[in-house]
């Protein structure tokens, strides 16, 4: 069992969630006044769904090395890995939130607006309440996709224990080397974890909020 790479991971997940979770709240909501551009913008988001690993991952690589755009490089640490592994979970954080948002009903927000209401105020006192579940299943998605980045992380950090080795790549690792209990070991903690993220982000979505019933006069 590889501690080091697992405490790692989870140190990058926390990480990535603390740093990506109020910026996917913002773009949802943003997306939602926006007009012709916003499919575009949509697309963007998404991209990292349908890019190879390989295809984002030597970009990332492009963009981090050398002077980077940050001025100094950051392939190979703990910076790079994160920025990268922002990028690859941009769908989860954002798309789950967004279809919270879009699924409040518009009266609701008409009706707090005929209230006087500002816009800061709808957004913190209504839509955040309402969205809870989007923003749970963000969270949960978000984290767990992050123990199980493998591609990515692999060509951005390389495999430096306690700076860039993650669990995933430890897994790949002890694969090499033969190492077939060790990677059963780790094999395991990722899927009872993948097993878990995916069972209360279903289970999220599938309660349906009581509706009051309608009496007959």
């Amino acid at each position: 069992m590889d501690i080091e790479a697992l405490l790692l991971s989870l140190k990058l997940a926390l990480w990535t969630l603390v740093l990506i979770l109020p910026f996917g709240v913002w773009v949802a909501h943003s997306l939602q006044s926006m007009g012709k551009s916003r499919s575009w913008i949509e697309a963007a988001l998404a991209l990292p769904l349908v890019l190879p690993p390989t295809v984002l991952g030597y970009y990332l690589l492009v963009g981090l090395g050398g002077k980077s755009f940050f001025g100094i490089p950051l392939v190979f640490s703990f910076t790079g890995i994160l920025i990268a592994s922002l990028i690859v979970n941009l769908p989860f954080a954002i798309q789950p939130i967004q279809r919270a948002f879009e699924a409040i009903n518009p009266e609701i927000r008409e009706a707090a607006q005929v209230s006087g209401l500002s816009k800061w105020q709808i957004f913190r006192l209504i839509e955040l309440p309402l969205a809870w579940r989007g923003i749970t299943s963000a969270a949960v998605l978000t984290f767990a996709h992050t123990l199980g980045e493998f591609g990515v992380i692999l060509m951005v950090g390389g495999a430096i224990p306690g700076e860039t080795k993650t669990v995933s790549i430890a897994i790949y690792d002890k694969v090499q080397s033969f190492d077939a209990s060790g990677a059963g070991a780790l094999s395991l903690i990722l899927l009872g974890t993948s097993l878990v993220a995916i069972a209360l982000s279903y289970g999220i979505f599938s309660r349906k909020p009581a509706t009051s019933k309608k009496w007959r006069g």
